[in-house]
């Protein structure tokens, strides 16, 4: 007898929503957000754009691509091992532990997948300070916060000087990471990385 069990619609919406994801960051990275349109991650993805307004009803291309570069930075911390986006671990060796999660954060930043999206949200959040601030406080600040929580693991451990400011020296292990790969001074590498932590630690230790 045919088979006539329902299609399951909970697999073919999932299915619909990666494809939309994916057509929005491709998107975004071959034309830059502004020429992104909701008609053409809709096109693109295969689904009518009705079904992008119904699932983000409240400004729907931002929602989207915000969305969809989130799920990115999940599945490029789980090919990292946990190394990039989670908690930063804390195994009594503060150098070990900030140069694996340097290491691969230069190792996300150099992949295309995620540097061309990256980019183009970042010009377009410099030009529009909404977009700016939730890119902000979606993306940026929560992978900041995990290293402000180790740098203050490190000073109640006495291994950090405990007048310094967390975020300050936050700051000077990945600004220079970050200043380096938006303009493309130099490679980035993990060499870099570990130098970065090294300076940074030799100014921040509290045992100078």
């Amino acid at each position: 007898m045919p088979d006539t069990k329902a299609p399951d619609s909970s697999r073919r919406s999932d299915r619909s929503r990666r494809a939309i994801y994916a057509a929005a960051l491709d998107l975004v990275s071959e034309q830059g957000y502004a020429r992104t349109t909701v008609e053409g991650i809709a096109s693109r993805a295969g689904v009518g754009k009705q079904t992008i307004y119904r699932w983000w009803p409240a400004n729907s291309k931002a929602a989207v691509l915000m969305e969809a570069f989130l799920d990115l930075a999940e599945q490029a911390n789980e090919a990292a091992g946990g190394t990039s986006g989670s908690e930063i671990p804390d195994t009594g060796d503060l150098a070990a532990d900030l140069k694996l999660v340097l290491r691969a954060t230069v190792d996300e930043l150099d992949n295309p997948v995620f540097d061309r999206p990256t980019r183009a949200l970042a010009a377009e959040g410099m030009v529009d300070p909404a977009l700016g601030a939730e890119f902000t406080a979606k993306l940026l600040e929560p992978q900041l916060q995990h290293f402000v929580r180790r740098i203050e693991a490190a000073q109640a451990a006495g291994d950090i000087d405990p007048g310094v400011d967390p975020r300050t020296a936050v700051e000077l292990l990945v600004g220079p990471l970050h200043h380096r790969w938006l303009h493309r001074t130099l490679p980035l590498t993990h060499a870099y990385a570990d130098t970065l932590v090294d300076l940074a630690l030799r100014g921040l230790s509290a045992k100078r």
